[in-house]
C-alpha cells in the first residue's frame, strides 16, 4: 500500500499545487487480444489517475502485475515472458487534452489527449481518443484505443504468435473525485 501512496504522490507532482486536481486509485484498465486461435482478456483495478482541470493535463499509471486473467498461467506468462514485470513494473500515460473544455460544466465531451505512452520500457508519442463525463462533482474518463505490441518491443515467441494479436485493444474507465 505504501508503494501505491508514493506512486500517487509522484503522479500528483506532475501538476501544480494551486490547480483543481481530480484523482482516483481505483480506475480500471483492460485489454483484449483477439485472434482466430484464442482470445485473451485481462483487467486491472490497480490504476492511479490524476487530472488537472485547470491545465487540462492527465496522468495514468498501472501496476503491470495487477492485471488479472481468467487463467493463472496466462497471467504468469504475461508478467514473466511478455511484459517482464520485474524489469518494467508499471505502464503509464501522461498527456494534455487538446480541446478547450470547461470542466466546471456538467456534460459529455469527446476529447483527444496527446502525450507519452510508456509500456515495456518503451515510450511512444500518442494521441488517444476519449470521452470525459462531468457529473455530480466527479469526472469520468473513458477511452478505447489500440496498442501495437511491436511498438513497445514486446517479443512474442513464434510458438504462440498465432495466439496473440499484433494489435491489442485497450479500454480505460476511471471515475475521478476532487482532491482535497
Amino acid at each position: 500500500m505504501n508503494k501505491v501512496i508514493i506512486s500517487f504522490v509522484a503522479l500528483a507532482t506532475y501538476f501544480t499545487a494551486n490547480a483543481q486536481l481530480f484523482s482516483t486509485q481505483t480506475g480500471e484498465i483492460g485489454f483484449f487480444s483477439k485472434t482466430p486461435v484464442e482470445d485473451i482478456e485481462a483487467k486491472s483495478k490497480r490504476v492511479l489517475a490524476v487530472l488537472n482541470s485547470e491545465k487540462l493535463t492527465v496522468a495514468f499509471k498501472v501496476d503491470n502485475t495487477g492485471f488479472e486473467f481468467p487463467n493463472k498461467l496466462m497471467q504468469e506468462h504475461f508478467n514473466e515472458k511478455y511484459m517482464e514485470s520485474e524489469t518494467y513494473p508499471n505502464s503509464s500515460f501522461t498527456g494534455k487534452i487538446n480541446e478547450q473544455i470547461d470542466l466546471t460544466k456538467e456534460g459529455e465531451y469527446d476529447v483527444t489527449v496527446s502525450g507519452k505512452l510508456l509500456i515495456h520500457g518503451v515510450e511512444q508519442e500518442r494521441t488517444i481518443p476519449g470521452k470525459m463525463i462531468v457529473k455530480a462533482g466527479e469526472i469520468i474518463l473513458l477511452s478505447d484505443f489500440k496498442v501495437k505490441v511491436a511498438d513497445h518491443k514486446i517479443a512474442i515467441p513464434k510458438l504462440v504468435i498465432a495466439k496473440i494479436a499484433e494489435e491489442i485493444s485497450v479500454k480505460v474507465n476511471a471515475a475521478l473525485q476532487p482532491k482535497k
